[in-house]
């Protein structure tokens, strides 16, 4: 066996115990009866354990050191190298009972979560989170990261990323979202939304099916996974040929199902589309959560919130909800489209969802490079919250219990959102210069187009690339936001007649 055929061996086996750790945890999020868990966190923790152990054998270090140092590896290979020289540097930092207790701690968490989400109460919430952002800290600390502390967690979902290129980043996108607000704002007041009339009912049944068809035109191959429920809607590529997400629903109305499945479709599309041949190494896996989300926000907004998608929709739409209002594609795309200064994230519009996401940003730098106590982050949360919405958030469950991230342990997730719209704009602008007007493609109902063009440009890629190289080899110019920006100013000034 060569000294490449026993490295990529014992990368699988990591790989595979990471997979069985998500297998489990989506079981945990979506089916586990209550009582299991005590034995699933026990469970994680031992994956956990075992996976690292792996991960910093001195044989694995050794032959990383002779493959950097070998000339014939192809491009494939200098990945999959690279990216576990990147994993093995960060574990050897960190205690094997420290990342034990770290993966039992958010199991926990995530238990507790629901719960106090489900009673809006923060104080039942509190002391898991109290423990793992200190042991977020500790964490930070074994790292040894240069720069700011937060920076270490930004590094983990998008590379290279720092608190230097996300701020001006954001500045620069408040100085053109926040204005367009206002003028939407006060647009609204002679060009009112849609009104939606109270005491309608959409049976969950009647959303699921719905929704269903729409993933499906979308590409998502059910016979090669599944759609759920679950508190927080998500999307976990488990194993080759097994990749499942969740939804959640509102029966008073079927938005935010639809959307909610539309973004974890997306996402589910990015790991149906990975290499199989790579399957359990970094090359066959996704490059980073900015480019996951690209693809998700991609069929969420600039496929689904559009006249051209509610088209299509529309006898789908009709046929699944029959005593709903009779609204054509354009009333239906402004109710989709509708801007507000609404409490959450997931069920926000274009224009104030990098808001949204600035907002956690800000709290975790006040948490991670700041003094903000978490006792004190429901007030830190609604005092920002009122600053930058004018709105008083009325409890936790819409306030700072609204999303799982923190409950999984994942600061420094909410920024790629942001990058994930730049990205998806971008790569929208360069199929437009190849199949012309997308609006006209999407109204065939074939989408199929759509999703071939991504395929290879993006999903087959797997982590061949860095983030930023994949983005500008598919489009042709380095990451900018300026797409987006021409995009979200050109669609809502439209819309509201601005």
């Amino acid at each position: 066996m060569s000294t490449y055929d026993e490295f990529i061996a014992a990368v699988k086996d990591i790989h595979r115990l990471q997979a069985l750790q998500g297998h489990l945890g989506w079981d945990r999020e979506t089916i586990m009866p209550e009582k299991g868990a005590a034995a699933r966190a026990d469970m994680l923790s031992w994956l956990a354990k075992e996976a690292h152990a792996r991960l910093i054998n001195p044989r694995l270090g050794a032959m990383l050191d002779a493959l950097e140092a070998e000339a014939g590896l192809d491009v494939d290979q200098q990945a999959n190298v690279r990216e576990m020289r990147r994993s093995y540097e960060k574990a050897i930092k960190l205690p094997e009972q420290f990342v034990a207790d770290y993966a039992r701690s958010k199991s926990e968490a995530m238990m507790a979560w629901q719960d106090a989400r489900a009673a809006s109460d923060f104080s039942a919430f509190e002391p898991h989170l109290e423990r793992l952002i200190s042991m977020t800290k500790e964490k930070i600390a074994y790292l040894q990261v240069d720069g700011t502390p937060y920076d270490a967690l930004l590094d983990e979902f998008e590379v290279g990323m720092k608190v230097e290129d996300y701020d001006p980043l954001f500045a620069g996108l408040r100085q053109r979202l926040v204005p367009l607000l206002d003028k939407i704002m006060a647009a609204k007041a002679t060009t009112p939304d849609p009104p939606w009339p109270e005491g309608l009912v959409f049976a969950v049944a009647d959303q699921t099916a719905f929704c269903t068809e729409v993933s499906e035109a979308m590409g998502f191959d059910f016979k090669a996974g599944r759609m759920d429920a679950s508190t927080h809607p998500f999307s976990a590529g488990l194993w080759p040929g097994d990749t499942r997400f969740t939804t959640r629903y509102d029966r008073s109305e079927p938005f935010s199902c639809l959307y909610g499945v539309m973004h974890e479709t997306g996402h589910a599309l990015y790991e149906q589309g990975l290499a199989s041949e790579h399957a359990y190494t970094p090359r066959g896996a996704a490059v980073s959560l900015g480019v996951h989300e690209s693809q998700s926000r991609f069929w969420e907004n600039q496929i689904g919130r559009t006249p051209a998608f509610w088209k299509v929709a529309l006898p789908w739409y009709t046929k699944h909800f029959p005593d709903a209002p009779s609204w054509d594609a354009e009333t239906l795309n402004r109710m989709a489209n509708k801007v507000s200064t609404g409490f959450v994230r997931v069920e926000a519009d274009e224009v104030t969802y990098n808001l949204h996401v600035m907002l956690r940003y800000e709290i975790e730098k006040q948490l991670f490079n700041g003094d903000l106590a978490v006792k004190d982050l429901p007030n830190a949360w609604n005092t920002m919250f009122q600053e930058w919405f004018g709105v008083e958030v009325p409890n936790d469950r819409l306030g700072c219990l609204q999303d799982i991230h923190w409950s999984m342990g994942a600061f420094g997730y909410f920024p790629t959102y942001t990058l994930g719209n730049l990205y998806a704009a971008q790569l929208l602008e360069s199929m437009a210069e190849e199949f012309g007007d997308i609006d006209q493609l999407v109204e065939t109902g074939d989408w199929s187009p759509l999703l071939n063009w991504l395929r290879p440009r993006i999903h087959a890629q797997g982590s061949k690339w860095s983030p930023s190289e994949l983005i500008e080899q598919a489009t042709g110019s380095a990451p900018s936001p300026e797409p987006f920006l021409r995009y979200v100013e050109a669609k809502y000034g439209q819309l509201y007649g601005l």
